[in-house]
């Protein structure tokens, strides 16, 4: 029996939700983490999945083993571990060290709207990754990917553009994920059925 999704945002048992922000028709599969983060409308990920100070759009498919996190250590001091942050776990006197998770916040993921980020695939501190893009399984992204790019490899990088530069900027103009559920289902046998250009052309 398939799931049934709703406004209320669906959380596996075992998924961890911390400080967040969860759209409406959301899923979060099992074992996954999702801290300080918002996710938009109808977005998912599945299993096992970590996500970090990050602001994900709509419509984003997220697969198993992904790595949304920026968790970088800080390199200029004399020590990467978390002792010199994360103080008050080893030091009874000790408080953490605020600023620098307020660093790690301000280092933040972006991910546009109807995304897919393939299985295993790590998306580093800082990076952007417009809507429409795809990213590769076990890509390392540490670059920004541009609207409706496909990345792929280690360093990702990207390989072709699903659409043509005009495509790209009518899809953009046209912000179908910004519709209404109503106007959703009334457009399914469309997303289903039309080309790029008629769907274009039939809803512009």
């Amino acid at each position: 029996m398939s799931t049934r999704l709703s406004k209320q945002p669906l959380v596996h048992p075992t998924a961890t939700v911390i400080d967040s922000t969860l759209g409406r028709y959301t899923e979060i599969g099992e074992g996954s983490t999702v801290s300080k983060s918002s996710i938009g409308d109808y977005s998912y990920c599945v299993e096992n999945t970590q996500i970090a100070y990050a602001r994900i759009g709509k419509f984003a498919n997220i697969a198993s083993h992904v790595r949304i996190y920026a968790s970088m250590h800080p390199m200029e001091r004399a020590s990467l571990h978390h002792f010199t942050y994360r103080s008050a776990w080893y030091f009874e006197d000790a408080e953490d060290d605020q600023e620098f998770f307020d660093w790690r916040a301000g280092n933040g993921i972006t991910i546009g709207h109807d995304t897919w980020i393939g299985h295993g695939a790590v998306v580093m501190p800082g990076v952007r990754i417009g809507n429409g893009a795809i990213i590769g399984s076990n890509a390392v992204v540490t670059k920004d990917v541009a609207d409706f790019a496909i990345a792929v490899g280690v360093p990702a990088r990207t390989i072709k553009q699903r659409f043509s530069d005009d495509i790209t900027s009518r899809l953009d103009r046209l912000a179908w994920w910004d519709w209404t559920h109503d106007k959703l289902r009334l457009a399914l046998p469309d997303f289903r059925s039309l080309g790029i250009e008629a769907f274009l052309e039939k809803y512009e």
